[in-house]
Protein backbone atom coordinates (compact mmCIF):
# COMPACT_ATOMS: atom_id res chain seq x y z
CA UNK A 1 0.00 0.00 0.00
CA UNK A 2 2.49 2.38 0.57
CA UNK A 3 4.25 1.75 -2.50
CA UNK A 4 0.45 2.59 -4.31
CA UNK A 5 0.42 6.04 -2.42
CA UNK A 6 4.15 7.10 -3.21
CA UNK A 7 3.46 6.32 -7.23
CA UNK A 8 0.06 8.72 -6.61
CA UNK A 9 2.57 11.28 -5.43
CA UNK A 10 5.25 10.59 -7.63
CA UNK A 11 2.57 10.70 -10.60
CA UNK A 12 1.24 14.57 -9.58
CA UNK A 13 4.97 15.73 -10.52
CA UNK A 14 4.37 16.59 -14.06
CA UNK A 15 8.08 15.71 -15.77
CA UNK A 16 8.67 17.56 -18.72
CA UNK A 17 6.57 16.96 -21.70
CA UNK A 18 7.76 14.63 -24.46
CA UNK A 19 8.21 16.97 -27.56
CA UNK A 20 7.24 14.85 -30.82
CA UNK A 21 9.54 15.26 -33.24
CA UNK A 22 8.41 15.72 -37.27
CA UNK A 23 8.41 12.57 -39.59
CA UNK A 24 11.56 14.27 -41.40
CA UNK A 25 13.78 14.02 -38.20
CA UNK A 26 12.55 10.44 -37.26
CA UNK A 27 14.06 8.96 -40.45
CA UNK A 28 16.94 9.72 -39.53
CA UNK A 29 18.03 6.77 -37.04
CA UNK A 30 20.78 9.19 -35.69
CA UNK A 31 18.26 11.76 -34.84
CA UNK A 32 16.58 11.34 -31.33
CA UNK A 33 14.72 14.73 -29.35
CA UNK A 34 17.22 17.05 -30.98
CA UNK A 35 19.72 15.48 -27.94
CA UNK A 36 22.63 14.86 -30.83
CA UNK A 37 22.77 18.26 -31.85
CA UNK A 38 22.97 20.07 -28.53
CA UNK A 39 27.16 21.35 -27.89
CA UNK A 40 26.94 22.46 -24.08
CA UNK A 41 26.88 19.07 -22.01
CA UNK A 42 25.12 20.73 -19.06
CA UNK A 43 22.15 21.42 -21.13
CA UNK A 44 22.78 17.94 -22.83
CA UNK A 45 22.56 16.45 -19.58
CA UNK A 46 19.50 18.38 -18.17
CA UNK A 47 17.38 17.72 -21.05
CA UNK A 48 18.18 13.93 -21.33
CA UNK A 49 16.87 13.53 -17.75
CA UNK A 50 13.92 15.72 -18.49
CA UNK A 51 13.13 12.74 -21.30
CA UNK A 52 13.94 10.02 -18.80
CA UNK A 53 11.91 11.09 -16.37
CA UNK A 54 9.32 11.56 -18.64
CA UNK A 55 9.75 8.17 -20.32
CA UNK A 56 9.81 7.12 -16.68
CA UNK A 57 6.28 8.70 -15.97
CA UNK A 58 4.60 7.34 -18.85
CA UNK A 59 6.09 3.78 -18.75
CA UNK A 60 4.30 4.04 -15.27
CA UNK A 61 1.23 5.25 -16.38
CA UNK A 62 1.43 2.74 -19.49
CA UNK A 63 1.37 -0.08 -16.84
CA UNK A 64 -1.13 1.18 -14.66
CA UNK A 65 -3.49 1.31 -17.29
CA UNK A 66 -2.66 -2.28 -18.73
CA UNK A 67 -3.59 -3.41 -15.12
CA UNK A 68 -6.50 -1.68 -14.98
CA UNK A 69 -7.46 -3.82 -18.63
CA UNK A 70 -6.19 -6.91 -17.41
CA UNK A 71 -8.30 -6.79 -14.29
CA UNK A 72 -11.43 -5.51 -16.32
CA UNK A 73 -10.56 -8.43 -18.61
CA UNK A 74 -10.75 -11.01 -16.43
CA UNK A 75 -13.72 -9.47 -13.68
CA UNK A 76 -15.73 -12.51 -12.80
CA UNK A 77 -18.91 -10.40 -12.99
CA UNK A 78 -18.36 -10.20 -16.67
CA UNK A 79 -19.98 -12.96 -18.89
CA UNK A 80 -16.91 -12.67 -21.42
CA UNK A 81 -14.55 -12.55 -19.09
CA UNK A 82 -11.34 -13.72 -19.49
CA UNK A 83 -8.37 -16.35 -17.97
CA UNK A 84 -5.27 -15.00 -16.58
CA UNK A 85 -3.67 -17.02 -19.75
CA UNK A 86 -5.95 -15.88 -21.80
CA UNK A 87 -4.82 -12.50 -20.59
CA UNK A 88 -1.55 -13.22 -21.03
CA UNK A 89 -1.89 -14.55 -24.40
CA UNK A 90 -3.37 -11.38 -25.45
CA UNK A 91 -0.73 -9.34 -23.74
CA UNK A 92 2.22 -11.17 -24.36
CA UNK A 93 2.82 -11.79 -20.72
CA UNK A 94 3.58 -15.08 -18.89
CA UNK A 95 0.34 -16.51 -17.10
CA UNK A 96 1.74 -15.23 -13.45
CA UNK A 97 2.56 -12.42 -14.62
CA UNK A 98 -0.44 -12.00 -15.82
CA UNK A 99 -2.25 -13.10 -12.31
CA UNK A 100 -0.58 -10.42 -10.29
CA UNK A 101 -0.69 -7.42 -13.16
CA UNK A 102 -4.57 -8.60 -12.72
CA UNK A 103 -4.37 -8.33 -8.90
CA UNK A 104 -2.45 -4.76 -9.57
CA UNK A 105 -5.08 -3.91 -11.63
CA UNK A 106 -8.02 -4.72 -9.13
CA UNK A 107 -6.30 -2.54 -6.31
CA UNK A 108 -6.03 0.07 -8.23
CA UNK A 109 -9.44 0.28 -9.47
CA UNK A 110 -10.92 -0.02 -5.72
CA UNK A 111 -8.26 2.44 -5.09
CA UNK A 112 -9.37 5.07 -7.54
CA UNK A 113 -13.29 4.28 -6.84
CA UNK A 114 -13.62 2.91 -10.22
CA UNK A 115 -15.55 -0.09 -8.70
CA UNK A 116 -19.33 1.03 -8.78
CA UNK A 117 -19.63 -2.11 -7.76
CA UNK A 118 -17.84 -1.90 -4.26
Amino acid sequence: MAESAERSAQRRVRPAPLIFEPAEATADPEHFFDLESMEDPRELLARATELTVAFRAATDRAIEFQAIAAAQLADPRRFDRLTAAAVAERAEWTEDYARKMIEFGQDLIRSSGRDKDE
